[in-house]
Formats: structure tokens, C-alpha cells, sequence
């Protein structure tokens, strides 16, 4: 069964401390955007990991692809 975009979401959060999560895709291909604190003073591909860490074997065995966004809360607020 094919992860909807809900579960990918659910993923995210159990297993990195987030305040905003939207996710959207079509069941194989994702879009996301993700707001954490623990994204401050990182670079983008240690973000990642920290996404990628998250949803562990998941990313391996139901998801196939996922781009996201990954912003410190004061990157968030700033760009609305």
C-alpha cells in the first residue's frame, strides 16, 4: 500500500521535533516542508539527514521520492 502524504507527515513528526510539517505527493513522489529548530546552523544536507534519519528504512522501502524544504522557524517566519 502506498504511503499518502498524511502518513509521510506522521513519519516526520515521531521522529523529529517539529512546528510545521505540510507534505504533498501522489503516493510514490513527495513534496515537503519542514520547520525545526534542529535545523539551526546546519547545512542543508545535514537537514536532510536529519529528515532522512526520521524516516529511517521508510525512505528505502515505501518512499520513492522526496523533495523538500527545511527552515529554522525564523527562516518560516521570514519568508511569509
Amino acid at each position: 500500500m502506498l504511503p499518502t502524504p498524511e502518513d509521510i507527515r506522521t513519519y516526520i513528526a515521531a521522529g523529529l521535533d517539529c512546528e510545521h510539517i505540510e507534505v504533498t505527493g501522489d503516493g510514490s513522489h513527495f513534496e515537503a516542508v519542514i520547520v525545526s529548530a534542529a535545523f539551526a546552523g546546519k547545512r542543508p544536507i545535514a537537514r536532510h539527514q536529519l529528515v532522512y534519519s526520521a524516516l529511517g528504512d521508510r525512505m528505502k522501502q515505501e518512499i520513492h521520492a522526496l523533495s523538500m524544504r527545511t527552515l529554522t522557524p525564523e527562516e518560516f517566519n521570514g519568508s511569509h
